[in-house]
This record gives C-alpha cells, sequence and structure tokens, in this order.
C-alpha cells in the first residue's frame, strides 16, 4: 500500500527557480526587517541587507574566479554570514558542501577531497585548522570572516561592485549542497541536493498545514548547526523563505539558549531530543520567561511521549515532532501544529507529494496497517544519489526512485507514522 498526503484538497506548486530566488522571494517587501541576527552580540541583516550581500558575495566570487559547478567549503558556526555566503554561491550555480565545525583538520580535508571543492571559506578561530586542510585538498583560496594571516577576508569580495554574472540554472539538474551523511550505514558520503530538492522539500513543508506554519511574525532561534540539513533547511530556508526573523546561536550552551528565547522572545523553536530533556529537566528553565514560546518541534531522532508532554508542560507549549533525513532534504512526515491534530510520539503524517511505503525487509512485500515495515519514500526531495558512489546510491534508491531509509515503523488506523527500530537491529 502506498501512503500519500491526506489533504484531498490541496495540490502543491513547486516553481522551477533556484533556492537564492526561493529564499529571497520575500525580501523586498520586507526590506528593513531583521532576516537574521547573531543571538550573542545582537548584530543584524535585515533582508536587504541579506539580498544586497548575496549579489555582491556573488559578484566577488565571480570575480576570484567561481563558475558553474565549483564546490565552496563551509567551515563555520551559525552566523548570519552563513546564509549570505551559501546563497551567494548558489546564485552562481556554485556547491557548497557545508563541514561540521567541530571537525579535526584531517576531517575537514577529507570532506573537501571528496567533494572537490575549489574554495573554503571559514572564521579566525577555524583559520589554522581549514588552512592546513586546504593545504592538503584541492582547495584554491581560503577566506575568512574577519582577518587573519594566510587567507582572503571575505570583506573584499562585498566591495567588488552589486552586478553578478547571469547564470543559467536547471533547478532540476544542478546540484546546491553537498551535505555528508553516512546514510543508513557507512562512513560519511556526500548527499547530491539539487535546487530543485531543496525548494520543493520548503513547498512541501509549507503545504503541509499552511495556515499553521511559520509566519513573519516568529522569531526563531537558531541553535541546531546549519551545516546539517535539518538547521540548513528547516531552520535557516524555510524560516528566510517564509519571512521570519531567524536568531543564529554559533555553540550550544543552555544557559544563554534560554537567556536569547527570553531577549528575543523566541516563538518557534526547532530542537533535538536532547535539547527537549534540558526543558523538561534542568533547573535553569525556571529562572527565565518562555511564555513567547508558541512551539516546539522536534526532528533528527525518536522522541518518546513521556518526554514530549514533560517539555510541552513545562514550557506551556505543544511539543511536534517530524520525520527526515539529509537524503530527503530532509523532511518526508510532518506533526499538525494543533495538538488536537497530532499524537503523542508519532512522527506525524506523510506531506504533500511524497509517497511511502511499509516493506518487510524479509520479503520485500508490503505490510499491513498496524504491522512493522521499513519505510521506503519516494518524492521530489529525494537526493540524486551519493557522491561517486553509484554502488551505495544503488542499494538504497531502487529502479523505481524507492529510497529504501533503513528505519522501521508502523502507520495506524488514523495515518500517524511510528518509528520503531533500524533494519538489522
Amino acid at each position: 500500500m502506498i501512503y500519500t498526503c491526506e489533504r484531498e484538497d490541496f495540490e502543491l506548486t513547486i516553481p522551477d527557480i533556484s533556492v537564492t530566488e526561493f529564499t529571497l522571494r520575500h525580501a523586498e517587501r520586507l526590506a528593513d526587517k531583521p532576516a537574521l541576527i547573531d543571538g550573542p552580540t545582537g548584530r543584524t541583516l535585515t533582508y536587504a541587507e541579506l539580498a544586497t550581500g548575496i549579489r555582491k558575495a556573488a559578484t566577488g566570487l565571480a570575480q576570484r574566479g567561481m563558475s558553474k559547478g565549483d564546490v565552496m567549503g563551509i567551515y563555520c558556526p551559525n552566523i548570519p554570514e552563513y546564509s549570505l555566503i551559501f546563497n551567494a554561491v548558489a546564485s552562481l550555480g556554485g556547491i557548497n558542501t557545508t563541514v561540521n565545525p567541530l571537525y579535526t583538520a584531517g576531517e575537514l580535508a577529507k570532506q573537501l577531497n571528496d567533494a572537490n571543492a575549489r574554495f573554503l571559506v571559514t572564521v579566525p578561530p577555524f583559520l589554522d585548522k581549514a588552512l592546513e586542510a586546504a593545504s592538503n585538498s584541492p582547495v584554491e583560496e581560503v577566506f575568512v570572516l574577519g582577518e587573519g594571516e594566510g587567507a582572503t577576508p571575505f570583506a573584499t569580495l562585498l566591495s567588488a561592485g552589486d552586478d553578478p554574472p547571469r547564470v543559467d540554472i536547471d533547478p532540476r539538474n544542478d546540484l546546491v549542497v553537498l551535505p555528508y551523511s553516512s546514510g543508513t550505514t557507512g562512513l560519511p558520503k556526500g548527499v547530491m541536493l539539487t535546487h530543485h530538492n531543496l525548494v520543493a522539500n520548503l513547498c512541501q513543508i509549507e503545504g503541509f498545514e499552511a495556515e499553521e506554519r511559520m509566519g513573519e511574525d516568529q522569531p526563531i532561534l537558531a541553535m541546531l548547526p546549519f551545516f546539517h540539513i535539518y538547521g540548513m533547511v528547516v531552520v535557516m530556508k524555510l524560516a528566510l523563505a517564509g519571512g521570519a526573523t531567524v536568531v543564529s546561536m554559533p555553540r550550544f550552551d543552555m544557559q544563554e539558549f534560554l537567556e536569547l528565547i527570553e531577549k528575543y522572545k523566541v516563538t518557534l523553536l526547532p530542537l533535538v531530543p536532547p535539547v527537549v530533556l534540558g526543558l523538561a529537566k534542568s533547573p535553569l528553565v525556571d529562572q527565565h520567561d518562555l511564555s513567547s514560546v508558541r512551539t516546539i518541534f522536534c526532528g533528527a531522532a525518536p522522541l518518546g511521549s513521556e518526554l514530549s508532554e514533560e517539555a510541552g508542560d513545562r514550557v506551556g507549549c505543544p511539543v511536534m515532532q517530524g520525520y527526515g533525513m539529509t537524503e530527503a532534504s530532509p523532511v518526508t512526515h510532518l506533526s499538525s501544529m494543533d495538538p488536537s491534530k497530532a499524537r503523542s510520539g508519532s512522527i506525524g503524517k506523510v506531506i504533500p507529494a511524497t509517497e511511502v511505503r511499509l516493506i518487510d525487509p524479509e520479503s520485500g512485500r508490503d505490510v499491513a496497517q498496524g504491522e512493522d515495515g521499513e519505510l521506503w519514500i519516494r518524492g521530489p526531495q529525494i537526493m540524486q544519489g551519493y557522491l561517486k558512489q553509484p554502488e551505495a546510491t544503488a542499494q538504497c534508491i531502487d529502479a523505481e526512485g524507492w529510497y529504501h531509509s533503513g528505519d522501521i515503523g508502523y502507520v495506524d488506523d488514523d495515518g500517524f507514522f511510528f518509528i520503531v527500530d533500524r533494519v538489522g537491529n
């Protein structure tokens, strides 16, 4: 049986545009509104400054030799410039490979080599590792957000003019990002995602429950790292495409996390289970006013119903779950923002333009409703494959386009999905 979105009254339209165009679709109208705020310092980029900065950075990068298909490594924590860099590269038809800022020089070099990165951008505290990695990779130039010996100040790119070259981007076939994922098994692999993959998933998320989703009046706290697909798409890109304000955290600290919620009157908190646990158990929570928070959204790993309810009761808002993976850009299932339409412990229901099957790993046959099976997923958000790894790609995407997730779950009579295990456990 194939499960699809229950919204029969809704037909999803996915524009055939670049992810930069989609991200900036409200920028002109919201010119003076804060788009990104560095939480600890208050440093702000308005929507107009973000759009202008993207054009200037793209102009500077083009003058430094970046062209369509070139790869930029982003080795930075969560800062406002992350979105500026990502979208500037994307607008030139370039590809971003986003790197874990906790990586050693050796780990960074391995990813830069695998992705065949030509450029790298970082921050002063990471510069020594960045330069060491660059010297052992194809990287030709390192940019630094600030000053540092051996690197080109990123600011020089912004003084090169405001007239980037026009690039013909094919959203369905041109890659825009290479995040790295271990997939269902094995070592990290480059996940090839196109402009269309990301734009499709953003539209799918918005279309799941359009009247309840992220709004322009919702400050969002970005404690999830932008290098990871969850922070990249569900936080950074979805918020900006929706005209919201993103408050970024370069590193997680529970005390600062709570202070930023209170200071910026954050309404939406995209989180992972360990932080939800902190909200449920930490004595620091009682020292802060979290009354602005309307919704906690949890993903990346299963969240038990008891912990979900405990955290929700303490903060005074519903805790919703979703499900996805890097290979799906990332979302495939969502819970309603309306608690009366959600189910505790469930990852939610299938989002628009997505098909899901539950398959017995032994027989390869569909299981009955209520029985455990591996989630197979098909939709416009599914990756093009793993970089330079056709065998690994063939192992998880079959000839009919179904992505074999490796996760075991079941669906109840009302269409709510639950994850219970991994294949082979």
